[in-house]
């Protein structure tokens, strides 16, 4: 309330920490789960033609949009242009980018970051132009960033304009339990409609309901099915298993890109070191001091899945635990002034800024939810976007900072095909089951398999589903994450809900989609390198979608 007198918005404003004890049933317009880029976005684009509510697993500072260093991709000047920078999008999918996607969301790259600027994100210049880096697979200077912290800035901007919405309402620690789908309360012949969600606050341990017309997921990725990531502890999967368990079609998890440089370090769990900084003359070296990309082409600035398979081999060979980013040519003023949050964070950690410990980690996922350029999945009044969701722009794998891009763009897509309807559909009727309570608690002696099944999880998915995989390890993979569901499941109707098993078993889920996935890819293609089959196939360029 103090905060809110200083900034003269107390009273204008309907913001809740978290939704009080005595929180019955909800109902809103529109809900969208998630509190990133994408998810924010679209609220402030739909609150003028409705009630809003955004349900944040966490805290709005605890998501990857937060932790995104690098910036936004979209052309501002020659030399570059819109043709080019679909090129380095084409050639980064390595064939599997959906062409009239990419030519979209791309055409419309300078519109949204001009958005952003009229809402307050002041992204970086230099003489009163934007100061563009040059990232991994981009043949043109195209990222527009805020220093080092774009994601951070961004998500305060937006933050801002959403506490002077009375439209919006977000709810901090809350997680989804399952959505609410007409096939399980009424079914009809072909038809699936999402009603809203069960959700579950993580601080008063109630379950209740919101219903809603439009229900949206933003959740983010899944990076945390991984023993080494640049996700938050939040990132596990929950929109997808959201979508898969109301019927939604699920295509591509076999494509997670692993970033080539987050800093290897034994305090420090996720901090990425941007691309932006290969971008600026750092390279990559071994233990030894011996530069290895020599050999491929844009050496240290080639593409994610060729940096980090080369990483990968380097380790292999030299029995290191990691390798070297060398930043010697840069000078030092220069490391300070464009990478402020990780010359700090060296600093504060005792690692030298010119000579940065790194190692590969899952990052982004090029896979999802299946959905079109309006956001649409095959469930009716569900939407997906940003990273949980698979339009067919990244293909097999993403270009650097080319993501939120897709987030921005598709909040505004979806925003203007939900608003000129927005009496429809009609709201969901009140006789929605109420979650069925008066389970028991887990004994303490049972509460250990949900943190045994999270740890067996990601190491098995890190050495099995990793950056290289075959046959052998993928069947392996498939055939324990099924026991470990069935674990789960168990688990789920025997105890009483509570936030780590909703979690595990959504990571558990997309673990075995991402498995299942990656088994029927026979080929090497982008991001997924099959050892057992090590060279592209013409015949096997399509997408995986798990109906």
């Amino acid at each position: 309330h103090d905060l809110l007198k200083s900034l003269g918005l107390f009273g204008q404003v309907t913001y809740d920490l978290h939704l009080p004890v005595g929180q019955k049933d909800m109902e809103t317009t529109h809900l969208i789960i998630g509190s990133g880029i994408a998810g924010l976005a679209l609220a402030l684009k739909l609150a003028p033609h409705g009630s809003v509510v955004i349900l944040c697993k966490d805290t709005i500072d605890n998501s990857s949009s937060w932790l995104a260093q690098g910036g936004i991709a979209a052309v501002h000047r020659q030399p570059d242009n819109i043709a080019s920078h679909i090129e380095d999008t084409i050639v980064a999918g390595a064939g599997l980018c959906h062409p009239e996607v990419v030519e979209t969301i791309i055409a419309d790259g300078p519109r949204v970051i001009k958005e952003l600027q009229q809402w307050g994100v002041n992204f970086s210049c230099e003489n009163n132009s934007l100061h563009l880096f040059t990232e991994g697979g981009h043949s043109q200077a195209r990222v527009a960033h805020v220093a080092d912290n774009t994601g951070k800035s961004i998500v305060c901007t937006l933050h801002r304009q959403i506490t002077r919405h009375s439209n919006i309402k977000l709810c901090e620690r809350q997680i989804v339990i399952d959505l609410i789908t007409s096939d399980k309360i009424a079914p009809k012949f072909a038809t699936n409609s999402c009603l809203g969600a069960y959700v579950f606050d993580r601080q008063t341990n109630r379950i209740y309901s919101i219903r809603s017309r439009y229900t949206y997921l933003c959740t983010g990725g899944h990076g945390k099915l991984y023993l080494y990531t640049s996700n938050p502890e939040t990132a596990s999967g929950d929109g997808i298993a959201l979508a898969r368990r109301a019927g939604c079609r699920i295509a591509n998890l076999e494509f997670m890109q692993f970033h080539p440089t987050l800093l290897f370090h034994s305090q420090i769990k996720n901090f990425l070191i941007s691309e932006a900084v290969r971008g600026e003359g750092a390279v990559l070296i071994n233990t030894k001091g011996q530069q290895f990309m020599t050999n491929y082409r844009q050496g240290s600035l080639a593409p994610r899945d060729i940096v980090v398979r080369a990483i990968d081999r380097e380790l292999k060979k030299t029995t290191s635990k990691h390798v070297l980013l060398d930043l010697s040519k840069i000078d030092q003023t220069t490391i300070q002034r464009r990478f402020p949050n990780i010359y700090r964070t060296c600093q504060e950690n005792n690692v030298n800024p010119q000579l940065i410990p790194v190692i590969p980690g899952a990052h982004y996922s090029c896979g999802g939810i299946v959905t079109d350029l309006e956001g649409r999945t095959n469930v009716d009044n569900l939407f997906a976007l940003g990273e949980n969701a698979c339009t067919g722009f990244h293909g097999a794998n993403r270009l650097a900072s080319n993501s939120l891009l897709e987030a921005l763009v598709l909040a505004d897509r979806v925003a203007k095909h939900v608003n000129r309807y927005p009496n429809q559909p009609t709201m969901p009727p009140n006789k929605i089951p109420a979650w069925q309570t008066g389970k028991a608690s887990a004994p303490d002696d049972e509460i250990v398999v949900l943190t045994h099944s999270w740890d067996e999880i990601r190491r098995l998915m890190w050495h099995y589903v990793g950056i290289i995989r075959n046959e052998k390890r993928l069947k392996r993979a498939l055939n324990r994450l099924a026991v470990i569901r069935q674990e789960l499941d168990r688990y789920y109707w025997d105890y009483q809900i509570n936030s780590d098993l909703i979690e595990v078993r959504n990571l558990a889920l997309v673990a075995w989609l991402t498995s299942k996935c990656a088994l029927s890819r026979k080929e090497s293609r982008g991001t997924h390198f099959n050892f057992d089959y090590p060279q592209a196939n013409a015949d096997k360029k399509r997408d995986t979608i798990l109906p």
